[in-house]
């Protein structure tokens, strides 16, 4: 309901990328991800709300959005003004450069999908872009501050995958609610996508159990947090039907929570 899960899936994985990479990050960098992955989905949800009528709304997360317009949107620019304020704060400039250049795709892409582009079937699929922006956020502040770090190339990939097998097994389950409320979805544009969608969790298992071997250099952490997250999103889509989309909605974005296994044990040690 409070769009917490993508928040805290970023926050996990770049905790996962700054240990792999050598990088100590501090506060202010988890918080500024944290806040920003946040305020992206709180904005696309509010404005997704704004432009559908009230009667097509068929999700319970897109109805607490309505029904909570104006006290949300007051929550939003309080916590807009502790981000920017963090960020201009205590972030360094490499950092402040690198956040505002993932900020031009991100507004970029809540142009194109909500306003200029909404209902064009052959606009830029946004299982892509949102795959391709949450990977991002985990990655950017990492790679501000250790810019030449091969080993984070295939981990990097592997978690982007990941993020798009989450969104376009959704986009599957969700395709009526999709179209009822206006949006496209990857599983309409192409025929394929839904079959493509299904098969892509235990295809990106398969990569993820091959990189894990020590012959590619691969960090094994990343690799098995990869491969738990991907058979997860396949068993969770083989008892879809059973369990209902809406658990199922919520039980593809736990799956990606796996780095706070190797974390939780790190802080026991």
């Amino acid at each position: 309901m409070l769009s917490l899960d993508a928040p805290l899936v970023v926050v996990l994985w770049q905790w996962l990328f700054a240990a792999e990479a050598g990088v100590n990050l501090r506060w202010p960098e988890v918080f500024v991800v944290g806040a920003s992955v946040w305020l992206a989905y709180a904005a696309d949800r509010w404005l997704e709300t704004w432009l559908v009528p009230r009667e097509a709304i068929q999700t319970p997360r897109h109805r607490f959005y309505a029904d909570r317009r104006w006290p949300l949107a007051m929550i939003w620019l309080l916590v807009l003004l502790a981000d920017v304020v963090t960020a201009f704060t205590r972030l360094s400039h490499r950092e402040l450069l690198g956040g505002f250049l993932l900020l031009l795709p991100v507004l970029a892409y809540v142009t194109s999908h909500q306003f200029l582009h909404r209902n064009s079937r052959w606009r830029l699929p946004k299982e892509l872009c949102i795959a391709a922006l949450i990977a991002g956020g985990a990655l950017v502040f990492v790679v501000a501050e250790a810019p030449v770090r091969p080993m984070l190339l295939v981990p990097g990939a592997m978690f982007a995958m990941l993020c798009f097998a989450n969104v376009s097994l959704i986009g599957v389950w969700e395709s009526e609610v999709d179209r009822t409320q206006g949006q496209v979805s990857l599983a309409q544009q192409f025929k394929r996508a839904p079959a493509l969608a299904r098969s892509l969790p235990l295809l990106l298992a398969a990569v993820a159990a091959v990189a894990s071997s020590p012959v590619f250099g691969v960090s094994p952490v990343a690799a098995h947090c990869t491969l738990a997250s991907s058979m997860l999103l396949a068993l969770i889509d083989r008892f879809e039907a059973r369990i209902g989309w809406q658990l199922a909605r919520v039980l593809v974005d736990v799956a990606l929570f796996t780095p706070a296994i190797p974390l939780l044990h790190g802080l026991r040690a």
